[in-house]
């Protein structure tokens, strides 16, 4: 399969939301590919997880986030099920459930209704081992200009997702364990 090829379907190569999306879907890849490396134990598919990876943000398009060009409708929080959506339409379903379920740390029917996000009603948490290797990847990384390339700490992510309750923090702690990351220090905890 090439992923290029899928993605430049809908991105125009010179475009800054391709260049976006690349930058920020290779980073994550080689992420995922570490992380799986570290947990090959568990029999992780590592040319899914490297197709999946390239693909995870593909809906990214549709949303409206100038900053990182793309023109859109959308909230950026739908860039996961449009871009399931975007997969299933290419013949990809595992791959387009990965687009699903590797926003934030995953969605409960309760957290999108309680935040009133503009999604559809159903489960959208990382449910594989290939999904919750992606979705913890991910998290490394922002699409921010200034930040692009710039690998984030797990304690940095921790202070993110404590944001959001702690129960996505349990979970992101729970995948420290079993994905082998070492928990890096900030400056301000030094």
């Amino acid at each position: 399969m090439d992923v290029i090829k899928i993605i430049e379907k809908y991105y125009e190569p010179d475009s800054k939301a391709y260049y976006f999306l690349i930058h920020h879907s290779k980073l994550v890849a080689k992420k995922a590919l570490q992380v799986a490396e570290r947990v090959k134990e568990l029999n992780p598919n590592f040319k899914f997880i490297e197709e999946a990876a390239m693909l995870h943000d593909i809906g990214i398009f549709m949303t409206h986030a100038p900053k990182i060009g793309c023109y859109g409708f959308h909230p950026y929080i739908s860039h996961g099920y449009l871009g399931r959506g975007i997969l299933e339409k290419e013949g990809l379903p595992k791959h387009g459930l990965i687009c699903e379920r590797h926003v934030g740390i995953g969605l409960t029917v309760d957290d999108i209704e309680s935040n009133k996000f503009p999604l559809p009603k159903r489960e959208m948490l990382p449910l594989t081992l290939e999904e919750k290797i992606i979705c913890f990847a991910d998290k490394f990384y922002s699409k921010k200009e200034n930040s692009l390339t710039n690998e984030k700490s797990a304690s940095e992510i921790r202070e993110i997702i404590a944001k959001f309750g702690d129960d996505k923090l349990k979970q992101f702690d729970e995948w420290l364990v079993i994905f082998k990351e070492p928990i890096q220090k900030t400056h301000e905890e030094d």
